[in-house]
């Protein structure tokens, strides 16, 4: 992982601002200095680009560029961006203002970019995008249906600035906002404009974030200052990488909206309460507030005005019960990350006892665009109760994985079958699991329901942090309701009996049920249980953890039968349902399966059909991942 932190030791020039006129005037001579037909080459340094050679594309391209000889005018600027977004398509490389667009390429592939497309203006066809469904090379970024369906708003600049270039962010319009609101609007202002605009919390709970605000200033004014403003970075959902990707993509947004923020409501200090698993993301985060200060941008006196601000990273040591918001702010404040009664809202009694606004990094990031564009622009984006866009990190069995934003209200179908692509093979979905661990799983009848924080809601699931899973036929509910439980488990901080025990036996029934054991009556059970733990527990991890079950029971029931009445799998995955067996008709004796089998179970001579030992097999599926032909079956 060294390699991928060498794109952040660039520092930018920094110019001392001074007021809002200066923002302005650095915005239109960083814009005139730039000559729109000189190519920028933008090369995907989020993390999923990065790990699979993003550096060592760099490296090749600067090399071959040198070596080229290309004139002058002609000579890119490279710039190391965020997340492209399309993360199963990765290393990313966009040509601008073409918007010429690379998939997986890799540093040998650096020649042909350089002497075909830079030299004389032609595509690299292997490394197009080919539409899965026509079979169509496409050129552009514009073209490709994963691109041309979303709405980007908080992802705007990801992909197209350098994150560890303040002068980048201030050319794309970045600090206008904040500027905006200390020269012309009171903060009652700022806070009536974000009330406005319908933001609800996109952390998962969907609280209006205005109403929060609002709440937070009514407190000050009965308890007096000092007030904060603090960061939820503790993204620790299972298939969620959205907040990560924001921060290693477009830190200064987050920073300038944490700033409006404090501003709105009076707090001169913040906390960005960050995984300590994401360190280039704090990597990121902490040069850009370096930047910020160098600027004049964080600290005293800010832009010439009476705002003064600065903040601090917290790191997080990895529970998952600390992106609850009082379990994080004992963390913050030194003590182990637990839970407290929500008796007293943290807009009155929050970090240090005191009044305090807590939002999550998607949250905070799509603030300065409400501040510039204006209440009504963002309210008109989304659906009824539901402004805006929202942001999905889209995983599981899809075509297309990677990162979207798109408007509140679209139908589950458009993120998963037009802009996922659909899962492999061409067959329906079976599920997507929404709202993480503690969210709910949607199956392929609903897939035209809103996908907002209501109807979500109504469906069984949830919206949580935007997390997304694809599940096809192959996976089993009773399973993944039982891996979810488990997880949940084991993050539970025990501090309440309802979380601590029922958790527990909730887990223990759905293992049962995996090995066939139960009955409908325990059916009965785990739901009553799940009611019990819904109405008793302390905090939201334990009142949201049996969504997975409940969710899967009403949609899914038939599956959990056949595991009880059956004794059988559908979906062949629980090992106590299960056999494999290899099709003589289709094996052709190749022996890989016989290679691979780590409990050498399966005999058979070459070129001849093979057989399986079912007493000595245990199930670990290698050989049907193994077999070219199809010939491993579960049942």
């Amino acid at each position: 992982m060294k390699a991928v932190f060498k794109q952040t030791e660039k520092s930018a020039d920094i110019i001392p601002l001074n007021s809002y006129e200066d923002i302005k005037a650095l915005k239109d001579k960083i814009i005139a200095s730039k000559d729109p037909k000189k190519p920028v080459v933008a090369i995907c340094f989020g993390t999923a680009c990065a790990v699979n050679g993003s550096l060592e594309v760099k490296e090749a391209l600067e090399k071959e560029i040198d070596e080229a000889g290309i004139e002058a005018d002609i000579i890119p600027y490279i710039k190391a961006t965020g997340c492209q977004g399309f993360c199963s398509r990765g290393p990313l490389v966009v040509i601008r203002p073409q918007g010429i667009f690379y998939q997986k390429v890799k540093a040998k592939d650096c020649k042909d970019i350089v002497e075909k497309t830079l030299k004389k203006g032609e595509p690299v066809k292997k490394l197009l995008y080919k539409d899965p469904k026509t079979g169509n090379e496409i050129l552009t970024e514009k073209e490709i249906p994963f691109y041309k369906l979303q709405k980007r708003v908080v992802l705007k600049n990801i992909g197209t600035i350098d994150p560890c270039d303040i002068n980048d962010y201030i050319g794309s319009g970045g600090y206008l906002a904040l500027g905006k609101a200390l020269t012309s609007m009171t903060p009652e202002h700022v806070v009536a404009e974000i009330e406005k605009s319908g933001l609800r919390g996109r952390g998962g709970a969907g609280f209006p974030t205005g109403r929060k605000w609002k709440s937070a200033l009514l407190a000050i004014e009965k308890k007096g200052k000092p007030a904060y403003v603090v960061v939820n970075g503790d993204e620790g959902n299972p298939g969620a990488f959205l907040d990560m990707a924001i921060m290693e993509g477009d830190p200064h947004a987050v920073l300038e909206g944490l700033m409006i923020g404090a501003y709105a409501i009076g707090a001169e200090n913040g906390y960005l309460y960050i995984r300590a698993e994401y360190p280039l993301a704090i990597s990121k985060l902490e040069i850009a507030m370096e930047q910020a200060r160098e600027s004049g941008l964080m600290g005293k006196n800010i832009l010439g005005s009476d705002f003064s601000f600065d903040a601090r990273i917290n790191r997080g040591a990895g529970a998952f019960v600390c992106g609850e918001s009082t379990a994080l702010f004992t963390s913050i404040e030194g003590k182990a990350g637990n839970p407290r009664p929500k008796y007293i809202r943290s807009v009155e009694e929050g970090l240090w006892g005191r009044p305090t606004v807590l939002n999550n990094i998607e949250t905070w990031a799509a603030v300065p665009k409400i501040i510039e564009k204006g209440a009504e622009w963002y309210a008109g984006i989304g659906s009824y109760k539901n402004a805006g866009t929202k942001v999905f990190s889209l995983a599981g069995k899809i075509n297309n994985a990677g990162l979207i934003e798109v408007p509140m209200g679209v139908p589950l179908s458009m993120i998963v079958e037009d802009i996922g692509g659909g899962v492999p093979g061409g067959e329906p979905f079976k599920a997507v699991q929404t709202g993480g661990p503690s969210g709910g799983c949607l199956p392929y009848k609903l897939k035209e329901s809103p996908v907002d924080f209501d109807s979500l809601i109504k469906a069984g699931s949830m919206m949580g942090a935007g997390g997304m899973i694809v599940m096809d036929k192959r996976d089993c509910v009773v399973d993944v309701a039982r891996h979810f439980l488990r997880f949940l488990e084991e993050e539970s901080c025990g501090k309440c009996i309802p979380c601590r025990l029922g958790l527990t036996r909730m887990r223990e029934i759905l293992d049962n049920f995996s090995k066939g054991i139960g009955s409908k009556e325990d059916i009965e059970a785990l739901e009553s249980l799940a009611q019990a733990i819904q109405d008793g527990a302390l905090c939201a991890l334990g009142t949201s953890a049996p969504s997975p079950a409940l969710s899967t029971i009403r949609h899914f029931k038939d599956e959990y039968l056949a595991h009880i009445e059956d004794k059988k799998c559908p979906a062949g995955v629980c090992k106590d349902l299960i056999t494999y067996k290899i099709d003589s008709k289709l094996c052709t004796g190749c022996g890989s399966c016989k290679a691979q089998c780590p409990q050498q179970c399966i005999s058979g001579e070459k070129k001849e059909p093979h057989i399986i030992d079912a007493e000595q097999c245990i199930r670990c599926g290698i050989c049907m991942e193994t077999c070219k032909f199809n010939a491993v079956t579960v049942y």
